[in-house]
């Protein structure tokens, strides 16, 4: 019987395989070799919730020996035996550098029972949940701009609201964002991304949902929000409900086309990270600030520029998780004309742009400080220089290898420590 025997990276990434796991598995060494990552291999439920168990005992012990299935090119199901190891490419007394599957195809009937947990994690990998924060936090700053101003001045229930409409409508997007990159064929030609942080949540690659499934669900969730939207809108003061309607139907207008042709902002050199700025930002500030508060928010202009103010640095620090998402992503990107910032102005280049976007950042909280007139607002820009300069560091020394990943996350953690703290220094 032929053994398949595959190695690949510490990400996934296939970089080996021999002519058992071609006949196996039915794909070439030509399609798969660096191209593609071996959870291709499994159903993603199988990945979800047992692969990073495997690959930590083969760590603790050496190996992991084990039962499971896996699924052909053509579609056909393989119960298989297999055996993953660590591999170290330059010597074991150095780092491990990645992992060698050998699988065997045995002549019994493998389930793998997938437990509600998986099922649960699953939902969350499909709509990108996590990264929703992005768009949470500035809601939850302009309630607390508001409560720490005085008392009634902002209506709770249209708050809450925003929370779940916002969250509803940014799921949505995600969702919408990953049929049209996959769709385009972004996706298949990206096998340079971060695991988790940037190339989309590859839940259609992993088979977690279909692509039409993936339309029919983004479909859904932005349905959902509108109708949320027009419950705001019922309760929203009159002089505010135009306001709400122009800033709710922009979002969404910048969501969808985002990624959507014929716009497809994402790849205008700088309209995508625009979009990213303003959606995450000012417009979700604004919209917020129009649709909770109590009276005629145009006609106080303090508040209305407070709002503005407060919205400037949040999606300044968005954008830079998608500028730095971005370079891993850099030379996929440009097979498939997705020219955003890196793709037009080279890793090396870019570097600067996000050092100009934290500058920005901090100088825009400085303003809002003064506008709020209080300097506690100051130790959120204090974290943007001294958190966000390290970043940089990083940034600037690994931005063409895969050590970057670090300042990525960073950068993710950045913008929510930032915001969090802006909400205490509001209240407060």
């Amino acid at each position: 019987m032929k053994k398949s025997t595959i190695t690949c990276d510490m990400e996934g990434r296939i970089l080996t395989m021999n002519e058992g796991a071609e006949q196996i598995f039915g794909y070439s060494k030509e399609e798969l070799i660096g191209k593609k990552r071996v959870s291709i291999f499994s159903p993603g439920e199988i990945v979800l919730q047992n692969v990073a168990g495997w690959l930590e005992e083969a760590v603790k012990k050496g190996e992991y020996v084990g039962k499971t299935y896996f699924i052909k090119k053509s579609g056909e199901k393989i119960n298989a035996k297999i055996r993953i190891t660590p591999t170290f490419a330059n010597g074991k007394k150095n780092d491990q550098t990645g992992y060698c599957g050998v699988t065997e195809v045995i002549n019994e009937e493998i389930d793998v029972p997938i437990n509600f947990t998986t099922k649960l994690i699953k939902g969350l990998a499909i709509t990108r949940m996590p990264f929703t924060s992005a768009s949470i936090l500035p809601i939850l700053a302009v309630g607390a701009y508001f409560a720490g101003v005085s008392d009634g001045l902002f209506n709770i229930l249209n708050f809450v609201l925003c929370i779940f409409g916002v969250l509803i409508a940014h799921l949505g997007v995600n969702v919408l964002n990953d049929y049209f990159d996959v769709k385009d064929g972004t996706d298949e030609e990206n096998s340079d991304y971060f695991q988790q942080i940037s190339g989309g949540s590859r839940a259609i690659e992993l088979g977690l949902i279909t692509l039409r499934g993936t339309k029919k669900l983004g479909t859904i969730l932005t349905l959902i929000a509108i109708a949320i939207g027009g419950l705001i809108l019922l309760s929203t003061n009159s002089a505010n409900i135009t306001s709400v309607i122009l800033i709710g139907l922009t979002g969404l207008f910048l969501g969808y086309f985002y990624t959507a042709p014929p716009l497809r902002l994402v790849a205008r050199k700088g309209l995508g990270e625009l979009t990213i700025f303003l959606a995450f930002g000012p417009l979700i500030t604004l919209g917020t600030a129009f649709a909770i508060f109590n009276g005629d928010l145009a006609s106080t202009q303090e508040h209305l520029i407070n709002c503005l103010y407060i919205g400037i640095p949040m999606g300044l620090l968005t954008t830079n998780i998608l500028l730095i998402n971005e370079f891993p992503d850099m030379k996929s990107d440009k097979k498939t004309n997705k020219n955003h910032l890196v793709v037009t102005f080279g890793k090396k280049k870019s570097r600067w742009i996000y050092l100009i976007i934290l500058l920005l950042s901090i100088i825009s909280t400085y303003i809002l400080s003064n506008k709020v007139g209080d300097y506690l607002v100051l130790v959120p820009a204090a974290i943007i220089a001294i958190f966000g300069g390290y970043i940089f560091t990083v940034l600037y020394k690994k931005y063409n290898t895969r050590e970057l990943v670090s300042a990525n996350w960073g950068t993710i953690a950045l913008q929510a420590i930032f915001c969090i703290t802006i909400c205490l220094t509001l209240i407060f």
